[in-house]
């Protein structure tokens, strides 16, 4: 082999190690809470470093779901069990409201009470249906035997 070719080889083999070393480094990251905000039923919570899959959302979510209601009161379900908790990256922090399309919190006071809404998860129960999680790849279910399957009626 020549010393050009083994130079190019080691080049490329170097960036796919930092591109795996990045792409590592991202999905161990742990999820930051920011902060959360309250209303009803109703729970928004306010995350850095979310996980990117479906299934990496819903196990963080059941694997964290105890640390969420000790810490933070969330979710906070009404009298038949029904409750709503959605999950917002934070982005570039609070905002003031651009009028229409940003997600205002009434519990702060402005102008900085907004952010861009950009939502990454949602966990819903509700009497009828049962536990659901709305993720980028669809709607999941939890059945009685705590099985979690894609919704395909969509």
């Amino acid at each position: 082999m020549k010393a050009k070719s083994k130079k190019t080889l080691r080049a490329l083999l170097l960036v796919a190690i930092g591109i795996f070393g990045y792409c590592f480094w991202l999905f161990l990251r742990p999820v930051e809470i920011v902060a959360v905000h309250q209303d009803g039923n109703s729970s928004d919570v306010l995350v850095r470093n979310f996980p990117f899959t479906d299934k990496g959302k819903i196990s963080w979510w059941l694997k964290n779901k105890n640390m969420l209601k000790e810490k933070y009161d969330v979710p906070q379900p009404e009298k038949d069990g029904d409750f709503t908790v959605i999950f917002w990256l934070f982005g570039d922090g609070y905002k003031e409201t651009d009028g229409y399309d940003r997600l205002c919190f009434d519990d702060m006071p402005p102008p900085l009470n907004c952010i861009d809404k950009n939502r990454v998860f949602s966990v819903n129960h509700s009497r009828n249906m049962g536990i659901s999680f709305i993720a980028s790849g669809g709607i999941y279910r939890m059945r009685e035997n705590g099985k979690i399957v894609k919704d395909e009626s969509e």
